[in-house]
């Protein structure tokens, strides 16, 4: 990379007139159905999303390049000197040293992933066409999502990474006596949180109480562990590493490397494992889903991109459920199954592995959830958590309605 490193806090000065924007790569229609909802950059990974871990690492606020009917809810703001970053791609000092010293018309790259451009000229940017110098990253270990599945096999990185960035020039809260504890020193809880009479050990990983969260009596928790502010775990919840749970959560029984992005809960006893849920999910009492087939084969998920399932190189993978999706009692899923936005999923028996968007229903069959009924259950979940329901939020999900019509293969075509 051309030009000397620069330390950390030195950045600051060379960045902090730039103008930044997150842009969805091609990895957008991989990371289905979570990005339906969402630019790729505001997937939460760790304990931070990747918009957020750019803002922190850049001092400054981003804009997105996203999808048209995203683009009021996360708005694109240009000048006639812009640094796109792709949203997939994690930061770290290196990267943002390297992009504190690009010229206009440079790139960094790494291989074939385009990770950041500086361009003045923003209507004719493009993943594919851009016509730049490009410069090989010397950053190694670089975090990038590809797949939902890369949300929670690389947690762990993410939460350690996320942690020292978060808790660097801090002190923690005490931690309560009430509590048993080893490894104190990788655990930290903030402001306002409460943690009593509850197993923390930070032997194997980091543990991160975020603001006026809430452990209840009788947790055992094993890091790399992320509770992420407002959000509260139940009584006698069992915790394995590497989980997050996003902001204003409520999380119980049994889970293990799970990321819940945000607003939802699973505030019952139930197993949940290698999972990613959304916002504003709901997932009724003793929900369990498998994340080993019986035979130890390779578990197969489905692509949005290829529309089919395929393999994604993992033993343990599970629950993939889109924002705004919720199930019943009692449910039951598949290793590997995908969960769209808006699906309302209840009854006995396992429902298929694939569940469109707007589903109704279960194994014994599916309707479409009407979007009117949809709109009035959203308003009510968003009103008990003192969130506008807009109508940037309607226009957005019925976008996702029109666009997954094809998959719900019990409708008449029109």
């Amino acid at each position: 990379m051309h030009g000397k490193a620069l330390r950390f806090e030195e950045l600051y000065f060379f960045i902090r007139e730039m103008n930044y924007i997150l842009f969805d790569s091609n990895d957008r229609v991989n990371l289905l159905p979570f990005t339906f909802t969402r630019p790729s950059a505001e997937i939460r990974i760790g304990i931070l999303t990747i918009a957020q871990k750019w803002s922190k690492y850049l001092n400054t606020s981003l804009s997105y390049f996203t999808q048209d009917y995203l683009q009021k809810k996360f708005p694109l703001l240009t000048t006639n000197d812009n640094i796109f970053i792709n949203g997939t791609v994690c930061p770290n000092v290196q990267l943002v040293n390297e992009i504190a010293h690009l010229k206009v018309g440079e790139t960094i790259v790494k291989g074939n992933l385009l990770i950041a451009a500086r361009v003045s000229d923003v209507v004719t940017f493009s993943e594919e066409n851009i016509s730049a110098k490009k410069i090989e990253t010397s950053a190694e270990n670089i975090l990038k999502i590809t797949h939902p599945y890369d949300i929670f096999s690389k947690n762990a990185q993410a939460i350690e990474e996320d942690f020292e960035l978060l808790t660097k020039g801090k002190k923690s809260q005490p931690i309560s006596s009430t509590n048993q504890f080893l490894n104190p020193e990788n655990i930290f809880i903030e402001e306002g949180a409460k943690v009593e009479f509850s197993i923390l050990n930070a032997l194997t990983g980091k543990i991160y109480i975020g603001k006026d969260a809430e452990v209840m009596e009788g947790c055992k928790i094993r890091g790399p562990f992320a509770l992420c502010e407002h959000a509260g775990l139940k009584m006698d919840a069992k915790i394995y590493g590497a989980t997050t749970v996003g902001p204003y959560c409520k999380v119980g029984g049994e889970v293990s490397n799970v990321v819940f992005l945000g607003y939802s809960n699973k505030g019952h006893d139930g197993f949940l494992g290698n999972a990613v849920i959304g916002e504003w999910c709901n997932l009724g009492a003793d929900t369990n889903s498998s994340n080993l087939k019986n035979t130890y084969d390779e578990v197969k998920l489905w692509s949005y991109k290829t529309e089919r399932f395929e393999k994604t190189g993992l033993t343990f993978c599970g629950l993939m459920m889109a924002d705004h999706s919720k199930c019943g009692i009692n449910t039951m899923f598949n290793t590997g199954t995908v969960v769209g936005v808006g699906a309302n999923i209840f009854g006995s028996g396992f429902p298929r592995n694939f569940i469109p968007s707007f589903a109704w229903g279960g194994a014994q069959g599916f309707e479409t959830f009407v979007l009117n009924k949809f709109y009035k259950t959203a308003e009510a979940v968003y009103a008990r958590r003192n969130v506008p329901f807009t109508d940037i939020d309607k226009e957005i999900l019925k976008a996702v309605y029109d666009q997954s019509a094809k998959y719900r293969f019990w409708e008449k075509p029109v």
